[in-house]
């Protein structure tokens, strides 16, 4: 009686061995992802280790798609832009970012509530560009700013003497008035970016030069607005844009991940510490700004939009 039931046992084992062998050797089937990518704050130099999910570096934006790419599961991103531009060396960086992953992987950007001048500039790589009616969009163009302290110095009693080699060393820093040929050289570097954000608009949007030209005044548009004017695809939300890249990508269902923004980390905390530091210290807004102003007087050109 033992010996029948241990051979029936064995012969209940090889039956489920016969079953489950060939299921595990199979190659598992991996579910499609899309994954979608936050990208908020201002456009900065840096690298994504100093970010705390308020600004937008090439680093950051490198780290996302680097594990985006690296998990063949993902068959499209979703960029989801909250941004009004910033320093445009970076933009310039994050956009052919954009544009090598582009290769293979399909893109499609959601505008949050703002997506102007460089936040617009980093959105035109991509396959389609989705907005909410009520985004605020475009302002295509450039600025720059030369501040002169010098009246603000002679108020304190403090005199500066400058040493410089070369002709121009000394127009950026702030202590006397620009002279009308700096002023040439300023505004010639301006329009070379103004040009270059022109023709990134013309070439990634499918525009003519001519057309974009005419958007190009800085100026904001709605979504509403952009659509009509060719600078967006499709009006609609987060869900509108991942609906969109599914079929783009060619596939009918997925599994969506949200990529999370970076922690704060030590160097953004002792960012926090300084701003509570000045707080502390009784600094007034205007106290702030100045000193802002003070640390950052190189009047570097932005694609940006300011309220």
């Amino acid at each position: 009686m033992k010996r029948k039931a241990i051979i029936v046992a064995l012969c209940v084992l090889a039956v489920v061995a016969a079953i489950l062998i060939p299921v595990l050797l199979l190659p598992s089937q991996t579910m499609d992802k899309i994954v979608v990518v936050p990208l908020t704050g201002s456009i900065t130099t840096g690298d994504s280790a100093s970010s705390s999910g308020s600004t937008i570096t090439p680093g950051l934006v490198r780290n996302y798609l680097a594990k985006a790419e690296s998990d063949k599961a993902v068959k499209a991103i979703v960029f989801r832009i909250d941004s009004s531009g910033g320093e445009i060396e970076p933009c310039q960086e994050i956009l052919l970012e954009i544009e090598r992953t582009k290769e293979t992987k399909t893109i499609v950007v959601s505008m949050g509530g703002t997506a102007a001048s460089g936040g617009y500039y980093i959105s035109t790589p991509a396959d389609k560009i989705v907005a909410l009616p009520t985004t605020q969009t475009g302002s295509i163009g450039v600025i720059s700013s030369a501040v002169n302290i010098k009246g603000l110095l002679e108020k304190l009693g403090i005199e500066v003497e400058i040493f410089k080699g070369g002709k121009y060393k000394d127009m950026y820093w702030g202590f006397r008035e620009l002279t009308p040929e700096e002023e040439e050289i300023m505004q010639e570097m301006v329009d070379e970016y103004y040009e270059q954000f022109i023709d990134v608009v013309a070439e990634r949007r499918g525009l003519s030069e001519e057309a974009v030209r005419e958007l190009a005044t800085g100026q904001l548009y709605s979504g509403t607005k952009a659509k009509e004017l060719g600078l967006v695809d499709e009006l609609g939300d987060l869900d509108t844009a991942i609906d969109l890249a599914l079929q783009l990508a060619g596939i009918e269902t997925a599994l969506v991940e949200y990529y999370k923004p970076p922690r704060l980390t030590l160097w953004s905390l002792l960012g926090l510490v300084d701003a509570i530091k000045a707080r502390i210290s009784g600094l007034s807004a205007e106290d702030t700004v100045l000193l802002e102003i003070l640390n950052h007087n190189y009047p570097q050109p932005l694609f940006l939009y300011q309220s």
